[in-house]
């Protein structure tokens, strides 16, 4: 794929869920050879940013791209073009009909370039590639969902006792400033887009500032493959939270934010909400999962749901299984075969098919997972497996951390509480049932968990005690657009995906009809 040439997730909005942005860079990178330029994509149309800044790929440190880094004015004017579209735009006059079909044509447009952005993706996230593939996958069948939900928006009529017609109307709530995180950009950004499209909503699209390439270089395919969608609907905007995330929370003329990031972005956002103009809010947060191992569990099977509930795209993902909870009379087959099992995942190139981790998104982030780690170790935690940068050579100017497995984790410690967002899990052990629930609730959050046993009635007893918005059963991480995502607690408000995501981009309005002539005569 040709990248933009145009010359010139995070308030700190932000986190499949990336949570927490990282923090900037304070140094420059500078590259020998002219990097791909991407500015902004407004009134569909390519505009020149004032300031960029410079993407390294996490797979070696390398320069990769430069990309725009929009100031509050350039903001404003992405939030212009959607609101013009919006009030005065053909957008609001189109059939539901014609918006699926539009949606249909983005999902096509997934399909037929998956090779190009799913490398993209790895080059700008560090994922493996296979993952990639999925997440585009992924990707299109959420616009497809939603395609057809476009035309399955209806009303109702509420049976009112007087003579009169009473109907509730279902509308689009407006203009969108849709937030969204660095772990599955192109992912994260159909969760949204396509429910606020299928609804009627136009929208400013931020992606997270480490990884916005794909969403811009979907984009650019816009152009050509969805002629349909009317200019200013979606535009989107790179840059940082306390600039670019914060003048699209603050704005008056933006209807609805929706963000997916961190448990204290998000507080962030319902304060600068409160103190500014009220609107509708959604918000998909951190998360610290429960994985609980009782000991009747298939062993093989327990273990492949812990590693890939916690090791999948580098732990980073805010429903990672980073809490394992064992039985303790089973504690010590299950944690000889997780740390045998763990030692064998295999880090590399990204773009290398035999590889099942890659880097973490940036030096930063990998920085603060190793905090939690050393943290951990001090403070009591027994260090089984992993903890530290590889010392394969060949990886030495990535992003990597090595698998982590802890154990002797109590409640009292920070990696029992704090959300890490890397390859690190701790392990606690329980004696009885209520022991194993009250140590899964013990969290300000509530995103998911997993409960691992044979025992079907004891399955159901613990998953309706456990509060969480997502709870499986005998697997872990299954993700389906067809059914709702979102948490308890600290893990946010609304729900994304299924018929509760579009919920999120409607209003609901009264109609009602008198059906009597005659005067109400109460002056009489």
């Amino acid at each position: 794929m040709k990248l933009l040439k145009n010359k010139r997730s995070d308030v700190r909005p932000g986190n499949r869920n990336g949570h927490r942005h990282p923090a900037k860079a304070k140094t420059r990178i500078r590259s020998a050879h002219p990097l791909p330029e991407y500015g902004f994509w407004i009134h569909n149309e390519w505009m020149m940013p004032a300031n960029h800044r410079i993407l390294a790929n996490p797979a070696d440190g390398k320069p990769m791209a430069r990309v725009g880094e929009a100031t509050a004015h350039e903001t404003e004017l992405g939030i212009m073009a959607a609101r013009r579209a919006f009030d005065r735009g053909p957008w609001p006059e189109m059939t539901a009909q014609q918006r699926g079909k539009i949606l249909f044509a983005m999902a096509a447009c997934i399909r037929n370039h998956k090779e190009e952005l799913a490398r993209l993706e790895t080059l700008n996230t560090g994922k493996p590639l296979t993952e990639s593939e999925y997440d585009m996958d992924d990707t299109a069948t959420c616009f497809e969902y939603y395609g057809g939900m476009a035309t399955k928006v209806c009303g109702e009529t509420n049976p009112v006792p007087d003579n009169a017609l009473n109907m509730t109307l279902r509308e689009p709530v407006g203009v969108c400033a849709l937030i969204i995180p660095w772990n599955y950009p192109l992912m994260m950004m159909a969760w949204k887009v396509g429910p606020a499209l299928a609804a009627g909503c136009t929208m400013v699209l931020k992606p997270a500032e480490q990884t916005p390439l794909t969403a811009l270089a979907f984009a650019k395919l816009l152009k050509n493959e969805v002629p349909d969608l009317p200019t200013g609907v979606l535009n989107i905007l790179t840059g940082d939270g306390p600039v670019c995330g914060s003048t699209l929370v603050r704005s008056p003329l933006v209807d609805k934010i929706a963000f997916t990031g961190g448990t204290e972005t998000g507080g962030e956002i319902l304060r600068m909400i409160a103190g500014s103009s009220m609107k509708k809010v959604s918000l998909e947060l951190g998360g610290k999962s429960p994985n609980i191992f009782f000991r009747d569990s298939n062993l093989k099977a327990a273990i492949d749901g812990a590693l890939f509930g916690v090791m999948i795209n580098q732990g980073e993902v805010c429903s990672a299984g980073s809490r394992i909870l064992v039985e303790a009379s089973w504690h010590d087959a299950f944690v000889r075969e997780l740390v045998a099992r763990t030692r064998r995942i295999r880090l590399g190139d990204p773009l290398d098919r035999r590889t099942k981790m890659g880097p973490l998104v940036s030096e930063e982030h990998r920085e603060r997972v190793d905090g939690f780690v050393k943290r951990a170790v001090a403070g009591g935690a027994k260090l089984l497996t992993g903890g530290h940068k590889p010392r394969n050579p060949k990886l030495a100017h990535g992003w990597y951390y090595e698998p982590t497995i802890l154990d002797g984790v109590t409640p009292e410690m920070e990696i029992f509480r704090e959300e890490v967002f890397g390859p690190v899990v701790g392990i606690t052990t329980f004696e009885t049932e209520n022991e194993a629930v009250e140590l899964a609730n013990l969290t300000r959050y509530g995103l998911a968990g997993a409960i691992w046993t044979r025992d079907i009635y004891r399955a159901l007893r613990v998953a309706k005690r456990v509060r969480a918005g997502i709870v499986w059963i005998n697997t872990m991480q299954p993700c389906y657009v067809e059914a709702p995502w979102g948490g308890y607690k600290g893990s946010g408000m609304g729900r994304e995906l299924g018929k509760h995501g579009i919920e999120e981009y409607l209003e609901s309005k009264q109609l009602h009809i008198n059906l009597n002539e005659q005067p109400i005569g109460w002056y009489d």
